[in-house]
């Protein structure tokens, strides 16, 4: 036989289309071409297929070699494909049996030795195949790829994995006529225990930045931390994720699957929210995603988790602006002349500032010479529509000497997270996602006030001026603080609480 065809995956953002990969033996002077769109990574795929080969005692074609990724308008990249190359040449050639192979897709990267190394989006192209097969009414393929990949890729229901070692390992599974010689099928481990964030009460005082947090992590509200340096506000910001709510398995399949496309990925971040804190000197690309090859940004990793803007006012002001889109809609689309990319960015934002450059503007040491003017520009950095998208803006006092001197005995992590998942149970009882998603329509209907509390955000939203966006994103403050409370009714307490969330920070 001189032809074999096998299947694969590609990656093209979160999708991984199918590759089909044809190898074709023909009789002429030697060579070795691969044709269908292949990236640098691909066509070098040439050299470590050959030694790997060689290297395992097999012998290589002395023929005319033609590998065909398919399709030829999608473009191919990483080493992903050395091993379904590797095994349509051999079954091309008669050195493996071909008949089993259709039954199974292959990705793996070989050494020069043919040990296979792990590959990016393992998870990704897992899901595909099972999806594929769902909507076909099928039964998914079996999948071999490198063992270090196959605890990622069993995270998938019904997924069938084989997790080789070798190149050997793999062409004795397709030539053993003892099924006891094959390839086991990899079995789920158990999933470690959730790891321990660090604890709320490790911090001292700021009993009205914790409450602030608590409902920002209740109702998935966006919040921003104005404050002089050494308050807490970092401190804060890395222990947000201890109180959010548990994980749903969809929630961390969805984050698995972002993350292993970069190999970020372990079994033990299963469950785990992720937490993202880029320097401020990061660049819009990395912020957003992007590339040649488009792969997810900051945003993206922190998908279905925690997104922490240290020192906000310090980053460039054309890289905040590229949030403002994925703050609204959940998602981010790379558009390239070549190709599209979508990825999810359905992250929770949480910034810090300072309130001037020096940062003890209103301290009560006295320190800060900053005039009006300078300030103004400082905090003119975030521009009006961004800082509009930003549900809550938390001011984090200096503690007194006294406060600091004393033990840190707060009210721990667990304890705010029990009042978090019961007030997020109402909300998904009540209109089966959070309040930050809600929409203008269901605003209208979950998160009416009553006559007290509707005639003082009137008020506030004539005094302070506020855009329509601001009057819902108050709305759905004081909903969660009422879910807090466990009432239905949304009271002037609420709202009274929700407004100073909203102080503009042009007034502080």
């Amino acid at each position: 036989m001189s032809l074999a065809v096998l299947k694969s995956r590609a990656l093209n953002g979160m999708d991984a289309p199918e590759v089909t990969v044809e190898v074709h033996l023909a009789n002429g002077l030697p060579s070795f071409t691969i044709v269908g769109l292949p990236d640098t990574e691909v066509k070098e795929s040439k050299d470590r297929v050959r030694a790997a080969l060689q290297n395992a005692r097999f012998d290589f074609p002395a023929k005319r070699i033609t590998v065909n990724l398919a399709p030829a308008d999608l473009p191919k990249e990483s080493g992903r494909f050395d091993l379904p190359i590797a095994l349509g040449i051999l079954a091309a050639s008669g050195q493996i049996p071909a008949d089993a192979l259709d039954q199974y897709e292959f990705a793996g990267e070989l050494s020069l030795s043919g040990e296979l190394r792990p590959i990016r989006g393992a998870l990704a192209m897992t899901f595909a195949i099972c999806q594929s097969a769902q909507k076909a009414g099928a039964k998914p393929r079996s999948f071999i790829l490198p063992a270090s990949n196959a605890d990622e890729a069993a995270l998938v229901a019904d997924a069938v994995i084989y997790p080789a070692n070798s190149l050997l390992q793999v062409c004795a599974h397709f030539a053993a006529s003892d099924p006891d010689s094959r390839i086991s099928r990899h079995v789920v481990k158990a999933i470690p225990a959730r790891k321990s964030y660090p604890d709320f009460s490790e911090v001292k005082g700021q009993l009205q930045a914790k409450r602030a947090l608590e409902v920002a992590a209740a109702g998935s509200h966006s919040a921003l931390m104005v404050g002089p340096p050494g308050t807490g506000k970092s401190m804060l910001a890395a222990r947000f994720a201890s109180i959010l709510p548990t994980m749903t398995d969809q929630e961390a399949l969805e984050s698995a699957a972002v993350q292993s496309l970069t190999s970020g990925f372990s079994i033990e971040k299963w469950k785990v929210r992720p937490y993202r804190s880029p320097h401020h000197t990061a660049s819009g690309v990395a912020l957003v995603g992007g590339g040649g090859t488009p792969r997810p940004g900051e945003i993206s990793l922190a998908h279905r988790g925690v997104l922490f803007l240290d020192e906000l006012p310090e980053f460039d002001r054309r890289v905040l602006e590229v949030l403002r889109e994925p703050l609204e809609s959940g998602h981010i689309t790379i558009s390239r002349a070549a190709k599209q990319a979508d990825f999810p960015a359905r992250f929770q934002l949480i910034a810090a500032m300072n309130p001037c450059p020096c940062g003890y503007l209103g301290h009560s040491n006295g320190k800060c010479h900053c005039t009006p003017d300078i300030i103004s520009r400082y905090q003119g950095k975030i521009s009006g529509p961004l800082l509009d998208r930003i549900d809550m803006q938390i001011q984090v006092g200096a503690l007194p000497h006294e406060d600091l001197l004393k033990h840190a005995d707060g009210e721990s992590s667990n304890a705010i997270l029990q009042r978090v998942e019961q007030a997020f149970e109402r909300q998904l009882a009540r209109q089966g996602k959070a309040n930050n998603l809600l929409t203008t329509k269901e605003i209208d209907h979950h998160c009416k006030p009553d006559a007290a509390a509707e005639q003082l955000l009137r008020n506030a939203m004539i005094k302070l001026n506020w855009s329509a966006r601001a009057y819902h994103r108050v709305l759905k403050v004081a909903r969660t603080i009422a879910d807090l409370a466990g009432l239905e009714q949304i009271s002037q307490a609420h709202v009274a609480e929700a407004i100073q969330y909203r102080r503009a920070l042009r007034e502080n």
